[in-house]
């Protein structure tokens, strides 16, 4: 089995995060679903919640959260220390997400990319390692301000 993938959506990016557990799935990545079900109206900070829930208590070694623009979840889940949640949008965004800023998060638009697109950013976004070097001293640096320097 390959890693553990939490993802997430509202509403308006069930659609999506059913095409995308399917693809999850025959590609050997442990898929751990937290909602929504369907497409009846949600609040999507609540899914979201649960998403980063299980990557910040290591229940899950990546996420996928999913809204309409994408920019409601990101904005959610950046919140969290630890979280680096990154909003893609095509491939080369989500190749420099995880290479530069070890994104633990990738979040898409349900309602602004296609299946095609969306599968393409993932495949890019999980198979992308991170680079390290000069980039793990700025991922430190963001934590240590976040916690230290403006609360």
């Amino acid at each position: 089995m390959g890693k553990s993938i939490v993802i997430a959506s509202d509403h308006a990016g069930y659609f999506l995060k059913e095409k995308i557990k399917e693809f999850l799935k025959k590609e050997n990545y442990e898929v751990i679903d937290v909602g929504c079900f369907s497409p009846e109206s949600v609040d999507y900070p609540e899914y979201g919640a649960k998403a980063v829930e299980k990557i910040l208590n290591k229940e899950a070694d990546l996420g996928i959260l999913i809204c309409g623009t994408g920019i409601g979840m990101s904005i959610f889940a950046n919140r969290f220390p630890g979280i680096r949640a990154a909003l893609c949008h095509e491939p080369f965004s989500a190749k420099m997400a995880r290479l530069h800023n070890n994104a633990n998060i990738l979040v898409l638009g349900g309602r602004l990319i296609g299946e095609v697109m969306a599968i393409e950013i993932v495949k890019t976004f999980l198979e992308t390692p991170f680079e390290g070097g000069r980039h793990e001293r700025r991922i430190n640096l963001i934590e240590e301000l976040a916690k230290n320097k403006w609360i």
